[in-house]
């Protein structure tokens, strides 16, 4: 393989992402095994109903806590032994919503508090942890305020604590409005992969399982005796539920046990959730896998899984090194499809993550309806690949140890396909991680180029794949932002100020849809004018070296010639002989002369044989220059210039729409007064 020493590092970069991505996802596939093999029957037992408190973490959710807070209370259960806890820490107009429906289901007989902590500490796990000093029941059930628990939920479920060693269960969630966009379809198919696959096998053997934050119940026994609930991540269910098997507590998934939750409709929100979850994984994986590594009563496997676990959001950095890489390597000319195990597994990496092997496991879940979630697998592939940067994000603020707020995924009580939530509060407006997204979505259409005019198309739908991923979730993320005042909130006719900013908003989003088709044609001219002519005379260099004929080696170098710049060095810091224009050129004049005093020497001769031997030994030097010079053609000084000119308009843009929506939440403040 022909290459410099950057163009190696490069390549070893793209196969180790390569191993790492194939190893994780062959795991998926492993679970998906267990799941459909390993069955383990879990007892019931009929007995009376023990005390039990359902905690509701809130904050800031008027459009869905009164749903939630009726359905807890039309459950089928003793209300002697029922005990409901409001965790309240909005700082909105809900708090009044739910004092009026504390107050009227308490006058119905109901034991139900409204907890007021009157600050935000910890968030989530801080209102859990505050609530467990005055819970004195046996059984402590949880539910998000997305979520709407069936009337028959605890009769149904807490038999199967009959096992003294059982210290969760977990249920699976179920969609609301999963068909309500492609962006909920994408989300529930990748949901009921993770309950029916992930959950279902860890739950069915000793692996462990996690609980997901809500629609679960614990044993109070088990949180006290794991340390009960940490404020340090932003995962704490992941946090305990690991804690309580290292306990040796057993965590157990009950899949036919279904609480429907509305799923995110705003990409902003999905991504806000997506953020948590990658970040408050690596988060437990920096706090938990030393002490699980090194507890000798956990099983291998189990401490193998979760490992797995724990780290498997680092695929996400891992997809972005090898988008990132694979056309810098097909500009370089190294070959992919060598006749290597190492090569060979990046394409099973691709294949491993394809479409079909995802289609078997969907119609093993789904059997006679697999077809209909099967029309979903796309949506699902984009998502996740337009995700990776946000992902990415979320991994290195965990490694680096950044701090961050608990931000809920917003939740507007979108059930049906009609129902609305743009005018609604809690819309969140695109972050700076939309640049990046933006800019990954060019590189990607640099790419597909790259793989065509390489003459390795079977890379260019990858490079395309990706590239759609990232304009989905950046063109989602800024259409579902929103900068004027919410109607819901103001209720009054817009304002001049708020029409211009709507305006100005539009004008914003079509200056930067320009600024990218603006790049894609730069990125396709500039590939045309300085890299496809190098990669033709490579080829034309092919040829001179395996011809027999003078004449025809001659016009081949004449033709190089014309294709290669006159003068000049790519390499502009530092650079080499070997990558001089000029000097290339004096190379082919010589070339040429020697193979027109070669036509008229017999071709019997020792000489002719000796002739052609050394031009064929140039050629091959000149291609291995060419070779060194390709990389950096595309980083010449024209190309960083308009990267930094293209970067700096599209930062400019986010800069003046971000003091917008200052301006007008100032404006709001001031209204309020």
């Amino acid at each position: 393989m022909a290459g410099n020493p950057f163009t190696f590092f490069i390549f070893d970069l793209f196969i180790i992402a390569a191993i790492l991505i194939t190893a994780y996802t062959c795991n998926f596939y492993y679970l998906a095994f267990l799941s459909s093999r390993r069955k383990e029957i879990y007892t019931t037992a009929s007995f009376d109903e023990p005390s039990v408190t359902i905690q509701l973490p809130i904050y800031n959710e008027k459009y869905v806590a009164a749903r939630l807070v009726d359905a807890v209370c039309a459950m089928d259960y003793p209300k002697d032994k029922l005990k409901i806890m409001i965790l309240d820490d909005s700082d909105d107009d809900t708090v009044e919503l739910l004092e009026d429906l504390v107050n009227h289901h308490k006058k119905n007989g109901y034991d139900i508090v409204h907890v007021r902590r009157g600050n935000r500490t910890g968030y989530k796990a801080g209102a859990l942890k505050h609530a467990m000093k005055f819970t004195t029941t046996e059984f402590v059930a949880i539910f998000d305020a997305d979520f709407i628990p069936p009337p028959w939920y605890l009769k149904k479920a807490i038999p199967y604590f009959a096992n003294k060693n059982i210290g969760l269960l977990q249920c699976r969630w179920g969609h609301l409005n999963e068909n309500y966009s492609a962006l909920t379809q994408a989300q529930a198919l990748s949901l009921d992969f993770h309950f029916l696959i992930e959950q279902k096998a860890k739950s069915n053997s000793h692996l462990f399982m996690n609980f997901n934050g809500t629609a679960g119940i614990w044993r109070k026994e088990c949180i006290d005796d794991a340390g009960g609930w940490h404020t340090a991540t932003l995962v704490e269910d992941l946090d305990l539920s690991y804690r309580a098997q290292m306990k040796g507590w057993k965590c157990v998934f009950l899949p036919n046990i279904v609480v429907k939750a509305e799923l995110p409709v705003q990409m902003n929100g999905a991504k806000r959730q997506q953020f948590r979850w990658a970040k408050g994984s690596i988060q437990c994986a920096v706090k938990l896998l030393a002490d699980i590594l090194v507890k000798r009563k956990i099983a291998v496997e189990a401490k193998l899984q979760a490992f797995v676990q724990l780290t498997r959001h680092i695929v996400f950095p891992l997809m972005l090194i090898q988008f990132l890489t694979l056309p810098i390597l097909l500009a370089s000319d190294i070959n992919l499809y060598v006749v290597s195990f190492l090569p060979v597994i990046t394409i099973v990496a691709y294949l491993a993550m394809g479409p079909g092997a995802y289609l078997l496991v969907i119609r093993n879940i789904w059997k006679n309806n697999w077809k209909a979630k099967a029309k979903t697998l796309p949506y699902l592939l984009v998502y996740s690949i337009g995700m990776s940067v946000n992902n990415t994000v979320a991994v290195f603020d965990a490694v680096l140890g950044k701090k961050n707020e608990f931000l809920r995924t917003p939740k507007y009580g979108i059930i049906n396909n009609t129902d609305d939530w743009r005018d609604k509060a809690y819309n969140l407006p695109f972050s700076r991680t939309t640049l990046l997204e933006l800019f990954f979505a060019v590189y990607g259409v640099f790419g597909v180029f790259v793989a065509i005019f390489t003459s390795n198309p079977v890379f260019a739908p990858i490079m395309g794949l990706h590239a759609v991923g990232f304009f989905y979730i950046a063109y989602t993320s800024l259409s579902h932002s929103r900068f004027k005042r919410s109607k819901s909130e103001i209720s009054h006719v817009q304002t001049k100020e708020e029409k211009m900013a709507k305006v100005f908003y539009k004008l914003a989003l079509g200056g930067i849809l320009g600024l990218i088709i603006f790049a894609g044609f730069m990125a396709w001219t500039g590939y045309e004018n300085d890299v496809y002519p190098i990669d033709l005379a490579r080829g034309h260099l092919d040829r001179v070296m395996i011809t027999s004929d003078p004449n025809s080696m001659a016009t081949d170098l004449n033709e190089i010639k014309e294709l290669l710049p006159k003068e000049g060095n790519p390499v502009w810091v530092f650079g080499t002989p070997s990558t001089d224009f000029g000097l290339i050129q004096q190379d082919l004049d010589s070339m040429i002369i020697r193979a027109e005093e070669i036509a008229a020497v017999p071709t019997d001769s020792s000489s002719f044989h000796t002739g052609m031997d050394a031009v064929s030994d140039r050629a091959f030097a000149l291609q291995q220059n060419l070779e060194d010079v390709t990389p950096y053609m595309y980083v010449n000084f024209i190309n960083v210039v308009l990267s930094a000119v293209w970067i700096a308009a599209i930062l400019g843009i986010f800069a003046v729409l971000n003091r917008r929506k200052r301006q007008l939440q100032t404006t709001d403040a001031t209204d309020g007064i």
